[in-house]
């Protein structure tokens, strides 16, 4: 049985989409509606999910290009507003969390854990999202990308999550699925869980997360172990035992 005693006073930060949420329908559908009444043939959804990190610019961009558009970095930026506008109407039409996902965050709420979303996604979007899926309750907070002053993969942003519900970098953990989740955990130097099944175009075990999750249902456990891994009194500290990059645990 896992010992939740250290997970008392500590901070879990999640990525939203791809993470918590599997959201890709209604993104890729979203960019498509656009893209569609642009006249621009739709992307194709299996193998644009990988790409959901980038984000609907990105992705709106890519279907542009591929359409030969001109200038597809201007054309952008006009048919983004239209893609919020869209989305916002259906944000939550087909998404849903992944499974397991609202039972694991209800059991490290009530061992005392404070929960923060730390997204790349426009913080009004993201709440939104939430509140959809009546998943809004069981966040201390959401911090966008309007939130901060530099976004993921920057540092900034997971360290001003953190401080934003009280946390301390010490006892925090990042829980993503993409490159800009790996690369900002690395940069705050927090423990890092990656899940093996979100939006990502490198395979999340290349990413080298600390633990490599397979199902929500071994979230509360990974995070008491990376925990302990950290705790001060440990021999090696976070970043020397079996939790370490060179030892990853797969769950």
């Amino acid at each position: 049985m896992t010992d939740c005693t250290l997970l008392n006073g500590a901070t879990v930060a999640f990525d939203l989409d791809g993470t918590l949420v599997e959201s890709a329908v209604d993104v890729i559908g979203a960019v498509n509606a656009v893209l569609i009444d642009e006249g621009v043939r739709p992307l194709d959804y299996a193998r644009s999910r990988p790409f959901v990190s980038r984000g609907a610019r990105w992705l709106l961009q890519s279907g542009l290009a591929a359409a030969g558009a001109g200038d597809p970095g201007d054309r952008t930026s006009v048919l983004f507003e239209r893609f919020i506008n869209y989305y916002a109407a259906h944000i939550a039409d087909e998404s849903k969390p992944f499974p397991d996902a609202i039972a694991a965050l209800k059991t490290l709420r009530a061992a005392g854990v404070t929960l923060v979303v730390c997204t790349n996604k426009p913080t009004a979007l993201a709440r939104r999202l939430l509140c959809e899926l009546d998943m809004i309750e069981l966040f201390a907070d959401v911090v966008g990308i309007d939130a901060v002053s530099a976004s993921k993969p920057a540092a900034a942003h997971l360290i001003e999550a953190i401080s934003a519900v009280g946390g301390e970098i010490r006892r925090s953990i990042m829980v993503g699925d993409a490159e800009a989740d790996a690369r900002c955990a690395r940069a705050a130097g927090v423990p890092l869980v990656l899940v093996s099944f979100g939006y990502t175009e490198i395979p999340a075990v290349e990413l080298a997360p600390d633990v490599l999750l397979h199902r929500f249902e071994d979230l509360v456990r990974a995070c008491s172990e990376l925990l302990h891994q950290a705790s001060p009194g440990e021999a090696g500290g976070y970043g020397g035992g079996p939790c370490s990059p060179a030892h990853k645990l797969q769950m």
